[in-house]
């Protein structure tokens, strides 16, 4: 896939110490955010968003922790699964209200 010239690497996950080792090196404010992201190889955009996230968790900014990140992704698929649910009912209930008469 190409982007306006430019190749789209692929979508690496990281574990959570790695990313709090990451924020910490922003957080000392020995280097930039976009140093760090360079020396580590990663997107500018995915550190801003990780040292974002952490000051969410810590309280030093307003919005969703983490922690209710993960439970609204929970939630939101449980609904969708209901959903489905719900639907192959309605459906089966129409096939059996067909065939009994």
């Amino acid at each position: 896939m190409e982007t306006m010239g430019k190749k789209r690497r692929p979508r690496r996950s990281f574990t959570p110490e790695f990313k709090a080792e990451i924020v910490e090196l922003c957080r000392r404010g020995e280097r930039s955010v976009g140093q760090v992201a360079r020396d580590f190889d990663l997107t500018e955009t995915a550190v801003r968003d990780w040292v974002r996230q952490a000051e969410i968790d810590t309280g030093q900014r307003d919005g969703l922790t983490s922690a209710e990140r993960e439970e609204l992704a929970a939630l939101r698929r449980e609904n969708r699964r209901l959903r489905e649910d719900v639907d192959v009912l309605k459906r089966a209930t129409a096939f059996f209200v067909r065939e009994t008469r």
